[in-house]
């Protein structure tokens, strides 16, 4: 909305006239070059250029029809132009001034222009349309164009309108009627009506107060609008001819007119740009309760149900009163009276309560007495009772539905302008930025919520949900007006309804989407048209268009609900729609991902890279190896070597070092899982590869000192070959080395001992597994329908882990190996008077004492161990409980936590944080170190942990600034800059402005001392910088004076104002500006200085009061209060335009717009942003 696209500079000059084609892409442009350019926006070039008029031109127009083009210029003409042909078909002379307008009639063949000569004229071009469909065009068209270019016979004019005393600007033709509306210079606008033989002047509209400019019909409501160098829009009902709204800007003269031909929509250009407008809302009025929906069209209350689809209206409904935007503005209903209340902005703002007649079904004659009354808003809060908003008492008034007062409340915020039903008895007050709710029997504030401004409220239908609608944000709470969840929109939010299953969908302009209670939001269909969301019944969307049409739309709901099962954790819908396929595509698969579902995702995958990457984060390792072999690369068997030695698979490991030809983690990896034969062949494969490094480590896992030997000897390492050899005991070996070192024999150390490789403790095929257990769904997606049959294999290899077998009599199994374990636990003889005569055996005590390790290497050898998985680590739980930037940034969510920071603070520089961002990720993780060889455990460090809370409880994690840091830098910096360490000072208070960004609070009142240190920052780096700036130009007096000057408009301690009070005091005494000096005397006194600086300021103060002049003129006025531009280091007085820096509010002159603000380098000057949010009270 409202951006550049793209720009055109092929004139000479300015633009004066541009219009578009209704269905080709092109667009006719007339400027002061007096050319005429036809361009294609697709192409984005001009195809070609008319050439005829003589002066400037100053509107240009296509024909609805033809291939036309219709153009007036100051050359006193209207040319008619054949844009196919690029040919000037006619020249219509006539006018003795400039032709300030020309255009067409939408149907029939006329051409209307209006002039400087005072007349409006009407051209009729009907010969002309005959002659271009005329089969002789070609043949005829050289005569034809001589007669035309004086005036020739196929144009002709039809009536003169004269009645403007001064030139006429514009004229225009009613779409269809036969009306012309004219505005001219003597500040009228004349309505003219026409028929076949004459027209004549209707009426006049006086109003404006200097030249009008432009006057069009609207397109679709019986009204003119007309606009004015007086600064000006006008708009005038046709019917009582007088003027019904009027719009004025400040400094802009307004000078063109356009209406959209569908869209109820208007352009207007000024001095400065252009604003585009609508005249009333298009938002129907509307309540739905139950089975039916109540609504406003055409005045008339309508119900339509929802089952049947009947649409009947119950009765008609007046008009609140005359002239534009006084339509019904709300609608509440009352089921328990059958009563309704509209709300319109007429009159300042008034409330119509009706009772709907029982017997009006199906009538729209019907029209009861409303009972009225002035209010912003009012809605029912009881059976017969209503609530009203009077603003101008401040006060809440309960009223009966007899219209009058039985209770009075005060409004909860003194700035509530807008009320909501909550309930009954309960309001939603809106209040600036924050929602209230307020309990009217008990007369208090139940809870808030920060929402920057609210316009629409919707509660689901057991009102346990809320949904707080602003123009870009929705804001979702619970019924205690507790925050869930927040989601933020580039485009404008238009309407929402809750569905059955808890899930917020929603309209913007161009989009329905879903919000899930998580926060979790996306896009179900794209609109044409902006809709307004009125029910949802399953996969159909009811909704009202802005012409108060009733819609069904089918949803295709699958997306969010399959989000909803998995955030409910509801797996046998997970598994229905994943079994139905109806899911799929990345955003899908980045979603379960990042929700920490990837064995979810890993059956939506066909790419074989995908599925591997999905197969080892999830630890599937048996689907990876699938994958690695379809893929069959270096990279993707390393990846999955090292999953696979996490898990403890080491066949898989060895069968990767193989794929990779890794030929030195194979033999570390057969030494550490005692596999010597194969690290023999290791050795002779090092021999034939020639490598003599791998031939030493091999032999020494071996421990073959025979072979480190002759791999030293044949390295020609005679002098380690023979070390090794005498210390090993070696003795023939050694002695053969001697002799060939020729008496050059290193000396043995004593005690030396033979070194040999451990052995490992285990030898079995892999190691006790570790994350190899299946996932929660694992199970239910196998393919094969026994994927919860019970294999007896597995039962009878589970190991003592999972503790012993019970033994229960009386319940056997079926089948003969029960019968003949039931016979085996029988001891002694078969005689039934003894019974189970069972004796305790008295085995020996080796025996006994044994039993535990016989169980665990029983245990060992029937199957793996089995750990639990790891669960889902700190910090996602985290990132999905943060909602502050400082918070995010703490849990390594980089991404999300800058995301945030640009829209709430408009920060698009995050270069000058990045070591922010840093350590407050590394300030939440504590290592602790291990055994040896083992890598330290990295724990996240929660904030406020408590030792009593319930397990599985997730706190936020821990900041590491905080406001005690912050305001420990912020004396650091006052101390700096008492001692006039000016540079030193800056870098301290540019510290803060970044640190409070990722700064996390917990109460209101801590928020606001926040937003107190970035503001006491802000002040001062602003003096830092003019004083520093003030050093850089001391060979310029006159700015070392001005920027003195402005140091002491800064807002500083006491004792910093003193000493720039005394600084410019003394420049400005010595520059013999006496009456300046004079008044930074009197401001240093009022701050009660040391008793000798204040008899210093006194006695300078007597010596300028005698000479009360100033010798040099500065930019500086002490009584006009003014902001510092720090760029242009020039002041921007009160009044004057300015650019704001987002974050920091800090004032710059205007076209300093777009550039990096240089407190602190991190916004540009007039970005937007929402404000400093720190807290998670603020978002609650």
């Amino acid at each position: 909305m409202g951006t550049l696209i793209d720009r055109f500079d092929e004139h000479d000059g300015p633009v004066r006239g541009v219009d578009f084609h209704r269905s080709q892409p092109l667009f006719v442009s007339g400027g002061d070059d007096y050319k005429i350019k036809v361009w294609n926006y697709k192409l984005r070039r001009c195809l070609f250029t008319l050439l005829g008029h003589l002066d400037y031109i100053r509107t240009v127009q296509f024909h609805h029809e033809y291939p036309w083009i219709v153009s007036a210029s100051d050359d006193q003409t209207i040319r008619l132009w054949n844009w196919q042909s690029r040919t000037c078909l006619a020249v219509l002379t006539g006018h003795n001034h400039y032709v300030m307008s020309a255009s067409f009639h939408p149907k029939e063949d006329l051409v209307v222009s209006a002039s400087l000569d005072q007349t409006v004229r009407v051209w009729d071009i009907g010969g002309l349309r005959k002659k271009s469909v005329a089969p002789m065009e070609d043949i005829l068209r050289i005569p034809q164009m001589n007669a035309d270019l004086f005036g020739g016979g196929d144009t002709s004019v039809k009536y003169v309108l004269e009645g403007h005393d001064r030139g006429v600007n514009w004229a225009s033709f009613h779409p269809t009627l036969p009306l012309i509306v004219s505005g001219a210079d003597d500040r009228q606008v004349k309505l003219w009506r026409m028929n076949d033989t004459k027209a004549w002047e209707v009426d006049t509209l006086r109003g404006h107060v200097n030249n009008v400019s432009c006057v069009i019909f609207h397109a679709k409501q019986d009204i003119i609008v007309s606009n004015s160098e007086d600064k000006s829009i006008r708009v005038w009902d046709m019917s009582k001819r007088s003027g019904v709204q009027t719009f004025k800007r400040e400094h802009d003269r307004f000078w063109v007119l356009a209406s959209h031909p569908e869209l109820n929509v208007l352009a207007a250009g000024h001095d400065s740009g252009m604003i585009v407008f609508k005249l009333e809302r298009e938002r129907p009025a509307y309540a739905s309760y139950g089975n039916c929906l109540y609504y406003i069209k055409d005045r008339f209350l309508r119900c339509f149900e929802y089952s049947t689809g009947r649409d009947n209206p119950l009765m008609s409904i007046k008009r609140a009163g005359p002239g534009v935007n006084q339509g019904p503005r709300g609608l509440t209903y009352n089921p328990a009276e059958n009563a309704i209340l509209v709300c319109s902005d007429a009159e300042g703002g008034i409330y119509e309560l009706y009772n709907i007649p029982k017997d009006g079904t199906g009538r729209g004659d019907v029209q009861p007495d409303a009972l009225k009354g002035s209010a912003s808003s009012a809605v029912f809060v009881a059976r017969n009772r209503f609530a009203v908003l009077d603003r101008n008492s401040s006060q809440i008034l309960i009223k009966n539905l007899q219209n009058e007062v039985t209770k009075k409340c005060s409004l909860p915020g003194s700035s509530a302008d807008t009320i909501f039903y909550a309930g009954t008895g309960m309001l939603l007050c809106k209040s600036e930025d924050k929602m209230i709710l307020f309990d009217v029997q008990q007369r208090k504030s139940i809870g808030e919520v920060s929402a920057p401004m609210v316009k629409y409220v919707v509660w689901s239908s057991d009102m346990s949900n809320v949904a707080l609608l602003s123009k870009h944000a929705i804001v979702l709470c619970n019924k205690q007006l507790q925050q869930t969840c927040t989601v933020h929109e580039t485009i404008r939010v238009k309407s929402g309804a809750w569905d059955d299953n808890g899930v917020f969908v929603y309209t913007t302009l161009n989009h329905i989407k879903y919000c899930l209670p998580n926060g979790d939001n996306g896009i179900i269909k794209t609109l044409d048209v902006p809709l307004y969301v009125t029910r949802v019944f399953g996969s159909i969307l009811f909704c009202l268009d802005r012409e108060g049409k009733n819609l069904q739309i089918p949803l295709d709901s699958t997306e969010y609900l399959f989000k909803l099962a998995l955030l409910k954790r509801q797996f046998d819908q997970v598994l229905g729609m994943v079994r139905s396929g109806q899911l799929c595509g990345q955003s899908i698969i980045a979603y379960l991902k990042d929700k920490g579902f990837p064995e979810v995702a890993l059956h939506f995958v066909q790419d074989e890279a995908s599925r591997f990457d999905l197969a080892i984060e999830c630890g599937n390792i048996e689907v990876a190896l699938q994958a690695a072999q379809a893929i069959d690369k270096k990279e993707t068997w390393h990846r999955l070597g090292v999953e696979a030695l996490r898990q403890g698979n080491y066949q898989i490991v060895e069968f990767s070092y193989q794929k990779t030809k890794n030929f030195e983690r194979l033999s570390f990896l057969y030494l550490i899982t005692g596999n010597l034969e194969k690290l023999s062949k290791m050795l002779k494969i090092a021999e034939m590869r020639g490598d003599v490094m791998s031939c030493f480590h091999n032999a020494l896992y071996l421990g073959d000192v025979r072979a480190r030997v002759r791999v030293l000897e044949d390295a020609g390492l005679l002098q380690l070959a023979y070390l090794t050899a005498k210390t090993h005991g070696l003795t023939d070996e050694a002695e053969k080395i001697a002799t060939e070192l020729e008496g050059n024999v290193p000396e043995v150390q004593e005690g030396s001992k033979l070194m040999l490789p451990p052995q490992p403790i285990v030898k079995e095929e892999n190691w006790p597994l570790l994350a190899v257990s299946k996932g929660m769904l694992d199970g239910i997606l196998a393919e094969d329908p026994g994927a919860y049959d019970i294999d007896e294999d597995e039962v009878d290899a589970a190991g003592a882990a999972w503790g012993e077998d019970l033994d229960l009599p009386g319940i056997a199994g079926d089948g003969e190996e029960d019968s003949e374990d039931m016979e085996e636990a029988v001891v002694g003889d078969e005689d039934e008077d003894d019974g189970w005569d069972m004796e305790d055996l008295e085995l020996p005590a080796d025996i006994a004492n044994g039993d535990a390790d016989i169980a665990a290497d029983i245990g060992r050898d029937q199957g793996p161990y089995v750990a639990p998985p790891p669960g889902i680590p700190a910090v996602q739980k985290w990132v999905q409980k943060c909602s502050v930037a400082g918070e995010l940034a703490a849990a390594g969510d980089f991404d999300n936590a800058m995301k945030l920071l640009n829209r709430q603070l408009g920060i698009s520089h995050f270069e000058p944080l990045k070591q922010y961002f840093l350590d407050a990720a590394n300030g939440s993780h504590v290592s602790l170190p291990t055994v040896s060889g083992i890598p330290s455990f990295v724990l996240g460090m929660e904030r406020n942990w408590d030792a009593e809370a319930p397990a599985g409880r997730t706190q936020r994690p821990s900041i590491l600034y905080t406001l005690d840091v912050l305001e420990e830098q912020l004396k650091k910096g006052y101390k700096l800059v008492t001692e006039g360490k000016f540079v030193e000072a800056q870098k301290v208070f540019t510290a803060i402005i970044h640190t409070i960004p990722l700064l996390v609070v917990e109460t209101r009142k801590e928020v606001d001392d926040a937003k107190e240190l970035l503001r006491i920052s802000r002040d001062y780096l602003i003096a830092l910088r003019v004083e520093l700036k003030r050093k850089e130009v001391k060979d310029d007096p006159k700015l070392v004076a001005e920027l003195a000057a402005y140091f002491t408009h800064c807002n500083l301690q006491p004792i910093h104002s003193s000493l720039s009070l005394r600084s410019a005091m003394s420049i400005f005494y010595k520059m013999k500006n006496y009456n300046t000096a004079a008044t930074f005397c009197r401001r240093l006194l009022e701050l009660n200085p040391p008793a000798k600086i204040a008899q210093q300021a006194r006695q300078v103060l007597l010596a300028c009061e005698k000479t009360p002049s100033d010798a040099v003129a500065v930019d500086y006025d002490a009584r006009n209060p003014f902001d510092i531009c720090t760029l242009t280091f020039k002041p921007i007085y009160r009044g004057n335009k300015y650019a704001e820096c987002p974050f920091t509010g800090a004032r710059f002159a205007p076209e300093c717009k777009g550039q990096v603000c240089p407190l602190g380098d991190l916004t540009r000057i007039g970005d937007e942003g929402t404000g400093l949010v720190c807290s998670a009270s603020q978002v609650r």
